[in-house]
């Protein structure tokens, strides 16, 4: 008969540096999103003219998954043991997406700005891809997933305005 060894669960947990640094590059990401996620819906609805619909639908599916990727983010953070600061003036302060232009807007217009915020979030996500590839591969994954994710979500706004 053969015996298993099992670790401790001590033995398992993460130690304070590699939480610090998943943190470091899972929190922008987290901001980043959330702040997608508000300026998705502003501009599902103000957009207007022949692609409504279109446009419109779409945006439902980027706020959606935005929200998705900023929980996956979060919750990776907080299992590690580290709070999260998503909160409303923290997003705003620190998000990295472009100002997002008020009132009603063209439906190209509209798919361009949403591609510029996407583009934005996928700098922000790019970044915690590379600098999580010494720290924490798991947490690596989760930015690997949200960067597939963003790229598919702009690939189909994209797709309204391309020529």
């Amino acid at each position: 008969m053969t015996s298993l060894h099992t670790q401790a669960p001590s033995d398992l947990a993460t130690t304070s540096e590699i939480a610090a640094g998943v943190a470091q590059f899972l929190s922008p990401v987290v901001r980043d999103l959330e702040a997608l996620v508000v300026n998705g819906k502003q501009a599902h609805w103000h957009v207007r003219g022949g692609s409504f619909v279109g446009v419109h639908e779409t945006l439902d599916l980027v706020v959606e998954h935005a929200q998705d990727y900023a929980d996956t983010a979060a919750e990776r953070i907080v299992a590690l043991g580290l709070p999260v600061d998503a909160r409303l003036q923290t997003v705003a302060a620190q998000s990295t997406l472009p100002v997002l232009a008020d009132g009603f807007q063209s439906w190209q217009d509209t798919a361009a700005a949403a591609v510029r915020q996407i583009d934005a979030a996928l700098v922000t996500v790019r970044a915690a891809v590379t600098g999580l590839d010494d720290i924490d591969l798991s947490s690596q994954d989760v930015a690997i997933e949200i960067e597939r994710g963003l790229t598919k979500d702009r690939w189909f706004l994209q797709a309204h305005i391309a020529s």
